[in-house]
């Protein structure tokens, strides 16, 4: 007979955990919201008067609009080409008998096995020096940026959906093509209906990791490819930092990216629990 345990520990446990993972947030708003002069005296965790001038003073700031511009098209950019690329390759790696199969899955995660600043140097030669026709390069472009996170996230979305499609019968495909269907229609009609839940997970994490990213973006844009996470650094200066505006540009990058889990949680779930039962 199996024991249950203290449900009251459990609630316990669960809402300390939220409380250590909620406050920070909480913590961040009520900055954003707080005027430099009340940061600078005794700090007070309640919320009284809302100071909105710090997200006024985004909005109005051209610079932080065009940041945030460019987070949307590259993360967005980057989300879908790492998911529809992850998807062909993870098909062709699980349909076909490949020689070799399992060591291309080992060898195309090793770049996620080194911490991202082992790649700047080799990363900005080659946007800079290699990958260069005239004036143009790939350097401090939108395109540019997009190639570099696939580079570091197709790896992830291959792994992550390999689970899904390795979940889907094959038998599902050899009947789609006793009727005469084509590869790209098995691929389109049979396979990817069934694969949505493991595709929303991939899409919606690629996106948050080029989203949530600064390194690469500080060292490899400049202005016109700037993101806005990179944007927070403009307000650190020899003479201070504004932390009401630091504070706010945080709660806007924190938006988009709730918005998006609060809408695909139900995917999200399906997704991660895809193929972990078979029979």
């Amino acid at each position: 007979m199996r024991r249950k345990g203290n449900p009251w520990l459990a609630v316990l446990f669960w809402t300390l955990l939220s409380f250590l993972t909620l406050f920070p947030i909480y913590w961040l708003f009520v900055i954003s919201v707080k005027p430099a002069v009340e940061l600078f005296s005794t700090p007070s965790l309640w919320l009284t008067d809302l100071y909105w001038k710090n997200y006024a003073d985004v909005l109005n700031n051209s610079t932080l609009r065009g940041y945030m511009l460019n987070s949307l098209i590259i993360s967005s950019g980057n989300a879908v080409l790492c998911t529809t690329l992850g998807f062909l390759a993870c098909y062709a790696l699980t349909r076909f008998d490949l020689g070799g199969k399992e060591s291309i899955f080992f060898w195309t995660i090793t770049n996620r096995m080194a911490p991202p600043a082992v790649f700047l140097l080799p990363l900005f030669l080659l946007m800079t020096q290699v990958y260069r026709i005239g004036d143009f390069s790939l350097a401090d472009t939108r395109i540019g940026m997009i190639l570099v996170y696939c580079t570091f996230n197709l790896p992830f979305a291959i792994w992550t959906l390999r689970p899904t499609l390795d979940g889907i019968p094959k038998e599902l495909d050899e009947a789609a093509y006793v009727d005469g269907a084509s590869p790209w229609r098995v691929i389109g009609e049979v396979v990817f209906p069934l694969a949505r839940p493991g595709l929303a997970v991939t899409l919606i994490l690629t996106w948050v990791f080029a989203w949530n990213e600064y390194l690469l973006a500080a060292t490899l844009t400049n202005f016109n490819a700037r993101t806005l996470t990179t944007g927070l650094s403009e307000y650190v200066t020899t003479t201070g930092t504004n932390w009401g505006i630091m504070a706010a540009i945080s709660v806007f990058t924190l938006i988009p990216a709730l918005i998006v889990f609060a809408l695909v949680q139900r995917h999200i779930v399906a997704g991660l629990t895809f193929g972990a039962v078979k029979g």
